[in-house]
């Protein structure tokens, strides 16, 4: 029993990080990861953290990275919010999503199914849309066409 209290008291390993980095159904481990990285340092924390402040699809995400390269003492391009879907084809997976559910279905339904069948998309769109994400999935859930 001792031998296993302190294993979850270590650090976490690189290799648990760039796991954690590379789980793209939850933007908030990936953000905490990149701030683990940070305070971890060495060359293959840094690969890690400048793939993550280049091409992850949360701005969120990449902002964490910047920080964490920067004050790591590297040089990186500070991340701007990028334009148009973060994940490409989301107009269709939520018209399916729709459509799957019974006729004359409300909001919740439809949020709850997204978020059971496609927790990434709902997940990197919760993190780039931050507070406004609701609004902007109620919006769109009213505009597909559809049942």
């Amino acid at each position: 029993m001792e031998h296993t209290e302190s294993m979850t008291d270590a650090a976490p390993s690189l290799d648990e990080l760039k796991k954690a980095a590379g789980r793209m159904s939850n933007w908030r481990e990936r953000a905490k990861a990149a701030e683990a990285l940070g305070e971890l340092g060495g060359q293959p924390a840094v690969d890690v953290l400048e793939r993550l402040a280049k091409n992850d699809p949360v701005y969120r995400v990449r902002q964490a990275a910047y920080r964490a390269l920067t004050a790591l003492g590297v040089e990186a391009a500070a991340p701007e919010r990028r334009k148009g879907e973060p994940i490409k084809g989301t107009g269709k997976i939520l018209l399916r999503i729709k459509k799957s559910l019974p006729a004359g279905h409300d909001y919740a339904a439809f949020k709850e199914k997204l978020k059971n069948m496609r927790s990434d998309v709902y997940d990197t769109y919760e993190g780039d849309k931050d507070d406004e994400f609701d609004a902007w999935l109620e919006r769109t859930w009213a505009s597909l066409s559809g049942r």
